[in-house]
């Protein structure tokens, strides 16, 4: 009996297949590693954006009792500027 060639073929096909699915299984093992520690940084960043929240609702509700730190707060961003209500009732261009 002679050795077909369609045999060496399959042989070549499926061992190529074989390190082609190797590759893939360890490509995604690692990604699935890399998402789990990116979902616990996203899950660390999103706990301190509330806590931060929570502390500028404190502060901005301490304000309205002591409106000394309001120029800190002016300056963070966290509470619009004070206008002065003489330079915004003036009018355009005199």
């Amino acid at each position: 009996m002679k050795n077909s060639p369609i045999t060496t073929l399959l042989l070549v096909a499926l061992a190529v297949l074989s390190v082609w699915s190797a590759i893939s299984c360890g490509r995604y093992i690692w990604r699935s590693r890399e998402l789990r520690r990116l979902q616990g940084e996203v899950g660390a960043i999103n706990q301190r954006r509330a806590g931060m929240n929570m502390l500028v609702s404190d502060v901005l509700e301490y304000s309205k009792k002591n409106p000394s730190i309001d120029p800190i707060l002016e300056s963070i961003g966290a509470k619009p500027a004070h206008t002065n209500g003489a330079a915004a009732s003036k009018p355009a261009g005199k």
